[in-house]
């Protein structure tokens, strides 16, 4: 090539744009840990993850505490789901930091029982419906949750382990 080539990136699409929504916790609570993780692009380097049982500790707050009065974001159930069947561990340590920080209760005597039977009251009292309809236009196979129902939620929990580093 000569000095004065130009080059230009030229991208064909055939697919249309993805939005990411990315939100950043600028105080996140403490009692987390973190893994490193490799990236190799734009050049290879390692960033702190949090760990599963920590992320699956976020999503379970989110999931019992979200105000949304009768709304529902079917991707936090959807992601309940994919810990459980990944055998994953929720981190009960971290989910205690966040629920002290965000809500000012006393949680720190919460126990995987008293976890567990929080969650079920919540699944009873979300019309599942709802959560399926939130979540369809984000899969490509709606017979994905075809088996959804308040009953199949409840019987996740009981699958449920933990992991605590208290």
């Amino acid at each position: 090539m000569k000095d004065t080539t130009e080059i230009y990136n030229i991208h064909f699409q055939s697919t249309p744009n993805i939005k990411i929504k990315i939100e950043v916790d600028l105080q996140p609570p403490l009692g987390f840990l973190t893994e490193p993780k490799l990236l190799l692009l734009p050049f290879s380097f390692m960033v702190p993850c949090y760990t599963l049982p920590d992320l699956f500790a976020g999503k379970m707050h989110a999931m019992l505490f979200r105000s949304w009065n009768n709304r529902v974001k079917g991707r936090d159930w959807y992601d309940f789901e994919w810990y459980v069947r990944h055998n994953t561990p929720l981190g009960l340590e971290h989910f205690i930091k966040r629920a002290q920080q965000t809500h000012g209760y006393n949680y720190s005597s919460i126990t995987p029982t008293l976890f567990k039977a929080l969650l079920k009251k919540r699944i009873l009292e979300t019309d599942i419906n709802l959560v399926k309809n939130d979540v369809q236009p984000f899969i490509k196979d709606p017979s994905e949750i075809a088996i959804w129902s308040t009953d199949y939620f409840l019987q996740l929990v009981d699958y449920m382990n933990f992991s605590s580093n208290l």
